[in-house]
């Protein structure tokens, strides 16, 4: 099985709830590599970007003002299988579907601000690596 590449990131209300550690540390004992990782304030010129399938919905500026309100931590993440495997390790966006052991079944608190994404494809994996570390 080949190496593969996944963008991770944190979102800003992993990072004012003090969770960065006890996250970074469920990754690490999964057994993949963080390669590299930034903190950042983003724009919601590059939110437009990254969201762009959901930019015109009525909810998206709730989402600009959520992932705008603090830093978030941008993570490039290796492994075996690292894009399922780390799907499966955040658990499902929907908080209330996240089992227990899992990110967001452990740490979220809502659906709408729930700690952290994570690619959904080796390919948007490349493409949002390019955009947050590029």
């Amino acid at each position: 099985m080949a190496v593969e590449r996944t963008y991770i990131m944190l979102k800003p209300d992993c990072l004012k709830r003090k969770l960065i550690g006890k996250v970074i540390s469920k990754i690490e004992e999964k057994g993949y590599a963080i390669t590299n990782m930034k903190t950042m304030n983003l724009s919601e010129e590059i939110l437009r970007e990254h969201y762009a399938h959901i930019a015109d919905k009525p909810f998206f500026p709730g989402i600009v003002e959520y992932m705008t309100s603090g830093l978030v931590l941008a993570m490039i993440v290796e492994g075996e299988n690292v894009v399922k495997g780390m799907r499966i390790l955040m658990g499902p966006t929907k908080f209330e579907e996240a089992c227990a052991g899992t990110i967001r079944g452990d740490y979220a608190m809502s659906t709408s601000e729930n700690i952290i994404h994570g690619s959904d494809s080796v390919e948007n994996a490349e493409i949002e690596i390019k955009r947050f570390f590029e």
